[in-house]
């Protein structure tokens, strides 16, 4: 499955140009280098200026952040997305349908597909939502599904993102930078658009309103606040949406209903898309100390008076052990053979699995079940001895927290440099909204590229930073 030299998105193995990438390919070579310099210098005031910024955890000193934004769009073809798009849907209706499924019969469990110890002694599995039916069956409300490509039309999940999946809005803010310094080129290229995306999630959300619902639905985003991580992403969705930005010393239980501050009084909300963590939604029902939720919320939620989007315990979904048993977890609940693979995953709870991982660490990516943002996370062909050294203890003492992948070999698109445009890997983390309406896949998502030559690690918070990606128009 690895290559030597990986597949180039935009360059053929002769030298020509890829299909996807020829109207552009065009274009940019009829550019001046120093005009395209200074675009760049353009795009990054501009994402400066408007505030595009994240915060880095654990780095006081170096606590917010600007994500690099390359000016060079990464294209699709229309071929390629509708391969993927079905592949996408089929996985986020089998990862809704398996949410029901371990809350209510578990019929995964008792037909032998899925150990119970995986989700018994899961720390994201809420037992709380047990028996609980969220309003239109919808758990997982915005999936974010990551992709890897490795050759022309072989496409890995690298993993699913279903509790508070991130980055949409850098998706749009791309595009809008692209749009506003380079508009000649979307005249020569016929690229599917991706403005609509606020719209179709207010759209979305309410269309998953709760019976209690008694006219059109009130939606809100909750925050944890101004020192979240991904609090730009919170305040630019609520704003593109029309909807309030609220915390939880906004909100209250006012006759069954959670309810927030207005200068009229308190206001019923109907769904509340919340980006915070389980642990710290209700001080009530699961961390006493939280100060970011809503006392008593949880209580309304299972009593049928708020959606709160995603549903609590969709955090399960993002296991990476339970990741594994996609395949069958897939089939299982659609009947069908999955449309996209898994990357190859060795469980080390497994004593075999643990032995190879631990006989192979130095050619294995190795990550914490319960990771996110590339934290935690062992890169073996880059780690040093004491690396390697260190994270064997770590596996030695905890094996049931970690998986571990073979390095796949990441496709690669252009950056623009200094000396023109040069290959750097990359993922693909397209955004997929869910209710009782369907399932609305946007054309695209957020790409994620190593702006270090050679490296694999495309997180922003290890450096990495984004492109626009065009899905083309069909011919």
């Amino acid at each position: 499955m690895s290559e030597t030299t990986p597949f180039d998105e935009m360059t053929n193995p002769d030298g020509t140009i890829r299909d996807a990438y020829k109207a552009f390919e065009a274009w940019f070579s009829s550019e001046d280098p120093a005009h395209l310099r200074a675009k760049a210098r353009e795009a990054e005031a501009f994402f400066r200026l408007t505030g595009i910024t994240f915060n880095v955890y654990g780095q006081a000193e170096a606590a917010e952040r600007l994500i690099p934004f390359d000016i060079v769009p990464r294209i699709i073809a229309a071929r390629e997305w509708a391969k993927l798009s079905r592949g996408i849907e089929q996985r986020v209706s089998a990862l809704n349908a398996f949410l029901h499924d371990i809350h209510h019969r578990q019929e995964i469990v008792r037909s032998g597909r899925l150990p119970r110890e995986m989700i018994a002694r899961n720390d994201a599995y809420l037992s709380q939502m047990i028996g609980v039916d969220p309003p239109g069956g919808i758990y997982t409300h915005i999936v974010g599904i990551d992709l890897v490509r490795t050759g022309p039309d072989q496409f890995y999940v690298l993993e699913d993102n279903a509790r508070t999946p991130s980055g949409v809005s850098y998706m749009l803010e791309n595009r809008e930078t692209m749009l506003h310094m380079f508009p000649e080129i979307f005249a020569k290229n016929r690229v599917q658009r991706v403005s609509r995306y606020p719209e179709r999630l207010h759209a979305s959300l309410a269309a998953c309103a709760p019976m209690a619902c008694t006219g059109d639905p009130v939606v809100a985003v909750l925050t944890p606040g101004i020192h979240n991580s991904a609090y730009y992403e919170h305040s630019f969705l609520a704003d593109q949406m029309g909807v309030e930005l609220v915390e939880g010393h906004d909100l209250r239980v006012v006759n069954g209903r959670v309810a927030m501050r207005t200068t009229q009084g308190y206001k019923a909300i109907d769904v509340l898309y919340r980006r915070v963590d389980d642990d710290f939604l209700d001080p009530m029902n699961f961390r006493t100390d939280s100060y970011l939720g809503v006392p008593g919320i949880f209580d309304v939620y299972r009593a049928g008076g708020i959606t709160i989007a995603n549903a609590p315990g969709t955090g399960v979904a993002d296991d990476k052990a339970i990741y594994s048993y996609m395949p069958e977890i897939v089939e299982f609940y659609t009947g069908e053979k999955p449309l996209l693979e898994n990357v190859p995953t060795w469980r080390c709870s497994d004593a075999d699995s643990l032995a190879y991982v631990l006989d192979n660490l130095a050619e294995l990516v190795v990550k914490e079940v319960h990771g996110s943002g590339g934290y935690g996370m062992l890169i073996g062909p880059a780690a040093s001895k004491k690396e390697l050294r260190e994270f064997r203890r770590k596996l030695e003492s905890r094996p049931g927290n970690y998986i571990a992948q073979p390095t796949l070999s990441l496709s690669t698109a252009p950056i623009f440099t200094r000396s023109g445009l040069s290959p750097r890997h990359l993922d693909l983390r397209p955004f997929v909204l869910v209710s009782p309406n369907g399932i609305d896949i946007t054309p695209g998502g957020l790409t994620r590229v190593a702006l270090k030559k050679g490296s694999l690690v495309v997180n922003s918070s290890q450096g990495g930073g984004t492109k626009d990606t065009w899905v083309l128009e069909d011919d």
